[in-house]
């Protein structure tokens, strides 16, 4: 649901704003205008603040283009921020015909002011659906353009995923650390007009300041004596209750996974394999993932084989694909979700 009971609203057709006071269903919520309160369809209404920033004045179309019209940038990119990774914003203003300064796109960088080189996939959802993914390395105290984000498409809920992984893996290092952002309007306009009252060119939003350790619970080390083949290791129904975190990247190697993975057959691997990802399945359904990658790897092509097989009959996945990836090559398969 794009709107929240709170959330100031905008009445389309005839610019009045109120409140919604009650969501109805997925199509409808229930609002107030001037004290009148009243059901309305969801395409009816949107956020007042993209109206706020964008339409000073209604100018008339100008019948010539000059040159102070053109989209500048206040400054170059800066980033006060030291030892951190953060998501930087720029916005890109144009002038109007009146002379103000509107907005019209954010660029997007990522910033490493960190001693290390990191490996990173990024994904750009709005409304739970992907927009925009990349896949590329981010050198140590470089600031790395991703894309531009028009103005306007701000108000329906951004999300913005990382995975990053060290391009030089150290021993005592994580293998990846995921994290993400969720930006609502309200926020995104406080921020903007903080940095117009600190003159600051960004809106700058932190990821994490210290790649973190590897943690040995990570791996389930746990050895499976061949006479207990059909023990179940993990229960996918309660993976809420589980504490690790959802991921957005699983990797289904073996010695991934288990200490102990010389002494088990080839059967008891594949099926601490399936139930690794039947764990991470359910857990990215919990969270409410967008899509889920699963590195299986090439090889024999058994443990693919079986995901797919499995993928076929899960009435949440919306498709599926094993397709070139600048990452992990033919060896994962991701998955989108519908909800």
């Amino acid at each position: 649901m794009k709107f929240q009971i709170g959330d100031t609203i905008l009445i389309i057709h005839s610019s009045e704003e109120g409140e919604v006071i009650n969501i109805i269903d997925d199509e409808m919520v229930m609002v107030e205008v001037g004290g009148v309160q009243f059901p309305i369809y969801i395409d009816q209404i949107d956020f007042p603040y993209f109206k706020r920033f964008t339409e000073k004045k209604e100018p008339s179309p100008p019948s010539k283009i000059y040159i102070d019209q053109i989209p500048i940038e206040k400054k170059q990119l800066e980033t006060k921020e030291t030892k951190n990774v953060s998501l930087v914003s720029m916005p890109i203003f144009e002038i109007d015909v009146f002379g103000d300064e509107v907005i019209k796109e954010m660029k997007i960088y990522l910033s490493n002011q960190t001693t290390q080189d990191l490996q990173f996939t990024y994904q750009l959802t709005f409304s739970g659906k992907k927009s925009f993914e990349l896949a590329n390395i981010v050198l140590a105290f470089q600031n790395f353009y991703i894309h531009n984000i028009v103005f306007k498409d701000w108000t329906d809920n951004p999300a913005f995923y990382f995975d990053f992984a060290l391009a030089q893996p150290q021993p005592k290092k994580a293998d990846h650390f995921e994290t993400s952002i969720k930006i609502k309007p309200k926020q995104l306009f406080a921020k903007i007009e903080e940095m117009k009252a600190k003159n600051d060119p960004t809106l700058i939003f932190p990821l994490f300041q210290e790649f973190p350790d590897k943690v040995e619970n990570e791996m389930l080390d746990m050895h499976i004596p061949k006479s207990s083949k059909h023990n179940k290791i993990y229960d996918a129904s309660k993976a809420k209750a589980h504490i690790e975190p959802a991921r957005s990247i699983i990797d289904l190697h073996i010695e991934k996974l288990t200490h102990y993975w010389q002494q088990l057959s080839n059967f008891e691997m594949l099926q601490l394999q399936l139930q690794t990802f039947e764990k991470y399945y359910n857990l990215a359904l919990a969270h409410y993932q967008p899509s889920l990658i699963v590195i299986h790897g090439v090889g024999s092509g058994k443990l693919r084989q079986e995901i797919h097989e499995i993928l076929k009959h899960k009435k949440e996945v919306n498709h599926f694909v094993n397709q070139y990836h600048p990452l992990f090559g033919y060896g994962a398969t991701e998955i989108s979700f519908q909800y």
